[in-house]
């Protein structure tokens, strides 16, 4: 068998001619069966230029190839009522809905966890800016960024090489390109420790009329590749990285990561603007994960015909990359456009004026395949829907992991809980400057949280809060969560309660909840508990959107996030956006005023399976995690906007990891005003002083309202569990009967845990 030793000239006539060439399918990710797939749909051996590109669109990463068979649920599962204000949905490069008085809004997280470990601070910095430009093939202004990370044990020696990289890379990138961070999550458990977790989300604004979708249409029109020059950084990049576990030792395959430039992406941003108002624009898309191969074969596919590319037109950094290394580069700040043969001068003036280099590579026939040819030979000659959208597809097993029995039935009935007062206040202490519930400042510091000048709220509250119209003060509340040890006690209840926890977090602002992204973090597909954990959260999540009545508008899988045969916990990060047709009135989590009455709005049970209580006190896991009522969280939600719309909120704070205890610290200590509670007795029927404070029951939320509103409040929340615990004021957090504690010392243990690993 002759074994290929030149692959720049192995055009596709040579391809037909060698049938029986030696390829570097498996290298290149391909499994046996795949291989032979593409050589039955393009009736011969792929040229090295097809194979590469066959290999990064159909990697996990790309082609979501073991999941999409589960992607019906979504379907299943949107109503039509669901659908009225959704402009653009699943299989776009964002979703879009509609706010209000001709506003959209587009916005969508992703995964760059397998990258980020490799290169933390590149990792990171890239995830960024693809996320930003899936927001801008939109036709929006990104207008934010959050970041959900999680990290392994803090004090572990890896932990301290990949943070800092990864928070230098988040701030560095969105501080230079100047989009503000408004909020995201910082969690560390040991499940994470060789597969950290960066998930990247972006939101914008645009006028309804100024959508842009993904699409090469109009035979003639001409195919634009513009921004940066494509280099060697990244080649093979995310799509290969992010498609196969690390082993024990280390990252299994380490190709380039992408190398990002925000000063490039700022300008890339202004330019998109510029072209978009003049309407010059039939159709865009951004180049990140697989490159030149995805922008060229999505653009085709989703267009009415086919195109032609001449690959050797690619400005390049590198010269000397050959040109399926060109299609597989993932190489930063790159867009490319669909543009009429009339528009094009217009175009390049706008191109020129910002100083972006553009270059016309292509255009689209009037045929169906995507054509691509190196110094007038031709290297790739496929259909594009067989490259972009008919990958191959897995039933993969799965099976409910043997595990689970033993490990629901240990509960946390039999952890030894404190009995006095003092043993309560030692273990609020422990639990306060714990790394998943210590202050995040040392990370979020490092973020520009107020740049343009548009931020009404931003971490610590419970939710990020943007202006889109700085004439009427509409905007937008944005929040993400997961809990993954509810997801590993139950998957389908773990990923229903991140679901509920961001619906909540932005209700407590003010807003009116109304689509859902998410990121859904896994282990390998090919193990079979891995698969039910994934059906069992996307049905969770499905089911959930219906029940609350708001629609999931895309996302992202990431699969084999594991080393070995150990995988993580399943962590299906969920971001809820919500509406406030004023900014002005958003609430915020923190205690303002001394004299308030502090109210606890839900029920209060004794459930603390999962629990951050369990976790840090008794390094435990086991049980089950606390029950969903999404109907509660919807009576909830519509109960907070009424209160917030009467003016009547000063604070409200949704109660999660800690319970009650940690929301009445977090509370006081937002704006250095503490809390005295004389209501304890009346949190949950028949609970004793410790688990009413440290309880996760799920629809709650902690707030305060001027005394001589009280009743006008009361009132508001009618039909909703409402019980007035106590009063704001003071320097300490007071229980009656049980424990006081100074603001200062809470302050201390809340605040040292980072800076005492991390410096600063």
């Amino acid at each position: 068998m002759t074994v290929m030793t030149d692959p720049t000239v192995d055009t596709v006539e040579n391809a037909a001619a060698t049938p029986d060439l030696e390829q570097p399918w498996a290298e290149l990710g391909l499994k046996g069966d795949e291989y032979a797939n593409i050589r039955e749909i393009i009736g011969r051996r792929p040229t090295i230029a097809e194979l590469a590109m066959y290999s990064v669109m159909w990697s996990e990463h790309c082609s979501y190839k073991s999941s999409k068979i589960h992607f019906k649920l979504w379907g299943e599962n949107t109503t039509d009522e669901m659908r009225e204000k959704l402009l653009v949905g699943i299989g776009e490069n964002a979703g879009v809905v509609d706010i209000g008085d001709g506003w959209a809004v587009t916005f969508k997280v992703e995964s760059h966890n397998h990258p980020s470990y490799v290169e933390p601070y590149q990792g990171a910095a890239t995830g960024v800016g693809g996320i930003i430009r899936d927001i801008m093939s939109m036709g929006a202004r990104p207008i934010a960024v959050m970041d959900p990370l999680r990290f392994g044990n803090l004090h572990h020696p890896d932990t301290q090489r990949v943070l800092p990289g990864v928070v230098a890379g988040v701030g560095g990138y969105g501080n230079c390109i100047g989009l503000p961070n408004i909020g995201g999550e910082v969690v560390f458990d040991d499940c994470y420790q060789g597969n950290p977790l960066v998930n990247a989300l972006c939101v914008g604004a645009m006028r309804i009329e100024d959508i842009h979708l993904a699409k090469a249409s109009g035979a003639g029109n001409k195919v634009i590749l513009f921004g940066a020059r494509t280099g060697g950084d990244g080649i093979g990049g995310v799509s290969v990285l992010a498609s196969e576990t690390f082993e024990a030792g280390g990252p299994a395959k380490r190709p380039a990561v992408q190398v990002g430039d925000p000063f490039a992406e700022k300008v890339l941003i202004e330019c998109c603007l510029d072209l978009y108002a003049a309407h010059v624009v039939d159709g865009i898309q951004d180049l990140g994960g697989a490159g030149l191969s995805c922008a060229t074969s999505e653009l085709a596919s989703n267009g009415d015909g086919g195109m032609k590319v001449e690959l050797d037109l690619v400005p390049l950094r590198d010269a000397s990359l050959q040109p399926h290394e060109i299609l597989m580069s993932e190489s930063q700040e790159r867009m490319m456009a669909v543009v009429e043969p009339g528009k094009l001068a217009e175009f390049m003036e706008i191109t020129d004026r910002w100083d972006v280099e553009a270059t016309v590579i292509g255009e689209v026939t009037d045929g169906d395949h995507l054509v691509i040819t190196w110094h007038g030979e031709t290297i790739v000659d496929v259909p594009p829907r067989s490259v972009a959208h008919e990958g191959p597809t897995y039933d993969r097993p799965l099976a409910r992991p043997d595990y689970l029995d033993a490990l629901n039935a240990d509960g946390p009935e039999s952890l030894a809980r404190p009995t006095t007062g003092d043993e309560i206040r030692a273990q609020l202490l422990t639990l306060l400057g714990s790394p998943n519930l210590c202050s995040k400042g040392w990370v979020t510091d490092q973020y520009d949280r107020y740049v343009l000048g548009n931020t009404a709220l931003a971490q610590p509250d419970d939710a990020g809060v943007v202006r889109v119209d700085e004439e009427t003060g509409r905007g937008v509340a944005i929040a993400t969560d997961c809990n993954s040890r509810f997801a590993k006690l139950d998957p389908y209840t773990g990923a229903q309660l991140a679901l509920a926890e961001a619906y909540r977090n932005v209700a407590t602002s003010g807003a009116a909840p109304l689509a859902v992204t998410d990121c859904l973090n896994f282990g390998s597909p090919e193990d079979p508990g891995v698969m039910w954990q994934f059906r069992e959260a996307i049905r969770g999540i499905a089911e959930g959107c219906r029940d609350l009545g708001i629609p999931v508008t895309g996302g992202n899988v990431s699969f084999y996030n594991q080393t070995g045969d150990v995988a993580i916990h399943p962590t299906p990060v969920i971001g809820v956006l919500g509406v406030l047709e004023d900014v002005s009135k958003r609430t915020g989590s923190g205690f303002r005023e001394s004299g308030s009455a502090v109210y606890l709005l839900g029920e209060t049970r004794d459930e603390l399976g999962g629990s951050e209580w369990a976790h840090v006190v008794h390094k435990h896991l086991g049980g089950l995690p606390p029950r969903v009522d999404l109907m509660a969280e919807q009576a909830l939600a519509k109960a907070l906007a009424t209160a917030v719309d009467a003016g009547v909120l000063e604070s409200a704070h949704d109660l999660s990891d800690g319970g009650l205890a940690i929301a009445l610290a977090e509370a006081s200590l937002r704006h250095g005003v503490g809390v005295t509670v004389d209501g304890l007795d009346r949190v949950g029927e028949g609970l004793d002083a410790f688990t009413a404070l440290f309880s996760e029951s799920t629809a709650r939320v902690l707030v305060s309202v001027a005394a001589d509103r009280a009743a006008e409040f009361e009132t508001a929340v009618t039909g909703i569990p409402a019980v007035r615990i106590g009063t704001t004021g003071g320097r300490n957090v007071e229980v009656a009967g049980q424990f006081t504690v100074s603001l200062a010392e809470l302050r201390v243990a809340h605040e040292f845990t980072l800076p005492a690993v991390f410096g600063g």
